[in-house]
Order: C-alpha cells, then structure tokens, then sequence
C-alpha cells in the first residue's frame, strides 16, 4: 500500500516511536509483546499444548460459538478462503452483500472456486439493507450468504445482528461474517446473532501482530463441512484441523507457537474487559474522534447510521494534498492509512480499535493539527484535542 513518499528524515523517524493508526496492524501493547519475546518451546511440549488448548477453548466461549473455534497460522484473506472451501461446492450459489472494497474480495475467491456469485453493493459510506438481502435471498437458494461487518475501505459496519434474525427465514443458508475488522472491538455473540460462520485477523481489534486467524464455525457450518465430503482445499479444510482443536498434542500443520501465546494474552485482556464493556469503550472512543475529525475540518464518509466503531474514512478538507499530510503526520509522529479505490487521494484511513487509550487518541489528534497547519490550513491549536476530550468526557 503507498503511504506516500518517505524522505530520509521520515525514515529515521519511523525507527522510533510512531505510533500505528491504521486500520491494522495496530498497536501491540507490552503485555502481548512480552508473550511474543518469549523463548521459543515445541510444538508437542505438554506447556504450549495445555496454553494452545486454554486459547481455542477460550475463544469459543469468547464468542457464544456452540461449535468450534479455529486460531490457526494464516491471514484474514485465507480465513475468507477457509469460509467458502468448506460451506460450499462448485456451482452452488452464494450471496455476497458487499459495502466496500473488501465485501468485493469475496467475489474472486468464489469466483475461482467455481461458485455461481451475485452480489449486492452499496454505495460506499453505505450498507446493504436487511430488506434487500431477504429480496434476493427469496429469488433462488443460495448455498452461503457472506457479510462484512465492517469494511476497512469504507469504515461502514452491518447491521449483523439484524441480518441474522432474518436469517432464520433461510436455514438452509449458510451464514458468513467476515469480522477482520470488527470481532473483539464491534459486538459479536455468534449464537445469539444466528451466525455460522466467523472470522478475523490477530492484527485487527486483538492487538497481536500479523500472522494468526481465528475462525469460528457453528453447529450448522461444521454439519454442512461434514455433508460436503472431501473437498479440493488442503490446508484449510476444518476436518483437517477439528482433531487438532480437540487435542492440540496432535500434528497437522506448524502452529505460530509465540502468536498462540500473544493470541491468548490478548482474549485474556478481553475476557477481562469483556465483549459488552469493550464495544461500549470502542464507540465512546469513536463518537468522540468523529467529534474531532469534524472540527478539523475533515467529513465522514460513513452514514452516521452505519459508521464503524473500529475505524473512520475521513474526505479531506477542500486544498489539502493527501501525499503531503500523511508524509506530515509520519514526522510528527504517527502513520495513517490511504484510502482505496475511488477515494485514493482524496481521503485517508484511521484506524482506532484493539487496547488503544485516550492517551494515544491525543497523540493522534496533536500531530493531525501540527499536520494540517504543516500543509497551510488555518487550525487553531487544540481544536481537535478539544473537540475530543469535550465529547469523550461528556459521554457516561
């Protein structure tokens, strides 16, 4: 991804203390750090199996998934492969409702599998409505249904929850929620919100580096793995893994010994603070930012009805120049994400999700003002800072 051009100054800066506010990987506090330092065991040691085994079991209880929870090497795209190679066979017909660039994904995975594909889009800043999914859903039978509750290009989040109770007019759907960029800092109970199938990426709202997915499938999702028989896919197929989970002193593929450890620090964390509690941080946290954001002058591309609580699209006040102020925000401290497709150069990314703190939110909000002031628009020091600390002190 361009970030912009990065003279040599910038680069210096970089080696030291950036803080990372793009829509992942995102900050890894020390606690997590710590268990990814740690000196390396084997696989088969009787320690890491008893900590691999405490990580799935928990995650499942995370979640509400009555099923099975899956922490595996691999990234969020491969989770996205994992959903459809084992829900699906070629020629069924799968749904995706689509509200950004990475909705879109699914189109080419299930394309490449020989999927019969329709989709239903959005306008970006948008979300597809309950109404038109149960339309489409009546016109044929579709094998899977795959919603992103929230789309990074477009910081746009489904109303899953909703989409799911409608759900049970199809059962014979299976039910897909790509959670990269929500799960652990959006609200998600699996069972509750009818979902078969979930995933996401350790990099996102854990705040783990890159490297593990998790992926969460129901009692209806491991039936239909079941019923497919053998399918094409090796590594991802979950009747390969499901001994695996079940008593992770067997073999079938390396684990990320160091990530099952940051993995299970970090739903430690979670646990601790709790799904309900952790959402409720996230959109005091995001409310507050939107507060600033638009007292710097910059407009949110999300509907207020469907914005994200993990990360915000920012539209870039009329004049200023997206390479300069992100090339301006890393020297003054902090590294922002450009937007995708349409909105590449005329907007950026931010992403606030996983174990940030209002200190780092004041971090970002004094290098965007030294930015924008960098660029020459007219901010008076501490509008954004204000703006947040106004709203977020306000809000119970």
């Amino acid at each position: 991804m361009n970030y912009g051009i990065i003279d040599e100054r910038a680069e210096m800066k970089m080696e030291n203390n950036v803080l990372v506010m793009i829509p992942g990987p995102t900050p890894v506090v020390r606690p997590i750090q710590n268990e990814m330092g740690r000196e390396i065991q084997a696989f088969g040691d009787p320690r890491f199996v008893k900590d691999y085994k405490a990580l799935i079991d928990g995650l499942g209880a995370l979640l509400n998934c009555s099923g099975q929870a899956f922490p595996v090497a691999g990234t969020g795209t491969l989770a996205m492969e994992m959903a459809i190679a084992n829900s699906t066979k070629r020629s069924d017909s799968v749904l995706i409702v689509s509200n950004g660039f990475f909705g879109d994904r699914f189109i080419d995975i299930c394309q490449r599998k020989g999927l019969d594909v329709d989709v239903l889009s959005a306008e970006w800043g948008m979300c597809v409505s309950v109404e038109e999914i149960r339309a489409k859903l009546k016109e044929k039978h579709y094998a899977a249904l795959t919603v992103s509750h929230v789309d990074t290009s477009t910081a746009v989040a489904a109303p899953i929850a909703e989409i799911g109770e409608m759900m049970r007019e199809f059962p014979e759907t299976i039910y897909i929620v790509d959670g990269v960029a929500a799960t652990a800092g959006e609200y998600e109970d699996m069972d509750a919100m009818n979902i078969d199938i979930l995933f996401t990426g350790s990099q996102k709202a854990f705040g783990v580096c890159p490297g593990m997915l998790i992926l969460w499938a129901g009692k209806k999702a491991l039936e239909r793995r079941k019923a497919l028989g053998t399918i094409p896919e090796y590594y991802v197929d979950l009747e390969k893994w499901l001994p695996i989970m079940d008593d992770p002193s067997k073999y079938f593929a390396t684990p990320a010994i160091n990530l099952v450890w940051a993995l299970k620090k970090s739903m430690e964390l979670v646990q601790e603070e709790g799904l309900k509690a952790r959402y409720e941080r996230h959109k005091k946290n995001a409310l507050a930012l939107h507060a600033a954001f638009e007292a710097l002058g910059f407009a949110i591309l999300a509907e207020p009805e469907c914005r994200a609580v993990t990360l915000t699209n920012l539209i870039y006040p009329l004049g200023l120049d997206d390479a300069a102020f992100r090339k301006a925000m890393i020297d003054e401290g902090a590294i922002i994400a450009a937007a995708l497709a349409s909105y590449a150069g005329k907007a950026c990314r931010i992403g606030h999700m996983g174990n940030i703190t209002i200190n780092d939110m004041v971090t970002l909000l004094g290098a965007m003002e030294r930015s924008l002031i960098k660029c020459g628009l007219d901010i008076a020091p501490g509008t954004g800072v204000g703006a947040y600390l106004k709203r977020y002190l306000s809000t119970p």
